[in-house]
């Protein structure tokens, strides 16, 4: 048997395979700014509870659910 040794896999390479497959899913990654008002709107929708407004996949979650019922689900 030969041992064939493989290169471990940079970050640069792992995020651009990332990247492709975002694109390929046809999704994009992007950085959103939002206000506190913004945040208070999706607890009063109920989107988000009120205690955890300072965690950030909490929020990511309920903007989600946002575009779901306002944009509606593509399949």
């Amino acid at each position: 048997m030969t041992n064939i040794a493989v290169a471990p896999i940079s970050a640069a390479a792992a995020r651009m395979r990332r990247h492709r497959q975002r694109r390929r899913d046809g999704l994009r990654c992007l950085t959103v700014q939002l206000r506190e008002t913004e945040i208070d709107e999706l607890i009063r929708k109920g989107l988000l509870k009120s205690e955890t407004r300072n965690d950030r996949n909490a929020i990511i979650e309920a903007l989600y659910k946002h575009f779901d019922r306002t944009l509606g689900r593509k399949p």
